[in-house]
């Protein structure tokens, strides 16, 4: 198994713990990761994009004119898509833009997102991460003391000091274990765990 420094709040080493390598020192598969986050970008698609078609738009009730003799063309409806106000004719409709993946396939790529960050020396992992009262500014300090540019910071219980002091920052981010998923684990460049974090995660894919 891999180990990882532990450190606390201060960026102290306070020890080493062992990660499982099935989890964090897999092999990354890139286009597992492309697939995961198309499908999590794909799910958040509201698909409520429409347009009325002739028999929505409202007016038309009856045909305009006579079938011969006015010397136009025929015609039954004046809400048919060629005339001015007319319905769309091919236009857009609802749709749900989701599509399937197989849990196993998610479960892995989340494993090589993971698997990224931490071959990347970009996986650091805290003690703990607690805070006697909710401040942005101390929590600003604690991601300038480790050096990040921006960060997933992973809590291993609910926390509200640490939640509400990170919801004014723009380039940090705070989940619980429950919600780590592969498309925030990429798009922030560093990724900050607790040791509880960790042991959730390990025991939640390792099954």
């Amino acid at each position: 198994m891999a180990k990882i420094t532990v450190y606390d709040m201060q960026k102290n080493q306070v020890g080493e713990r062992e990660i499982a390598d099935s989890i964090f020192d897999t092999q990354v598969r890139g286009y597992l990761i492309h697939d995961m986050v198309r499908y999590q970008l794909a799910a958040r698609r509201q698909g409520t994009a429409a347009s009325k078609n002739r028999s929505a738009v409202s007016g038309g009730g009856k045909k305009p004119y006579k079938q011969k003799g006015t010397g136009n063309a025929r015609q039954g409806c004046i809400r048919a898509p060629h005339f001015v106000g007319g319905g769309a004719a091919f236009g857009p409709s609802p749709r749900s833009y989701a599509f399937k993946l197989n849990r196993k396939v998610k479960k892995a790529a989340l494993c090589s997102a993971l698997s990224c960050r931490f071959q990347e020396n970009a996986l650091t992992v805290l003690s703990e991460l607690k805070m006697d009262k909710i401040s942005t500014k101390e929590f600003a300090q604690l991601v300038n003391r480790f050096e990040l540019q921006d960060a997933l910071f992973v809590v291993d219980a609910p926390n509200l000091e640490v939640e509400l002091s990170a919801r004014n920052l723009r380039n940090v981010k705070v989940l619980r274990p429950e919600g780590v998923n592969v498309y925030d684990v990429m798009k922030y460049h560093a990724l900050v765990m607790t040791e509880g974090a960790v042991e959730q995660l390990e025991g939640a894919l390792a099954s």
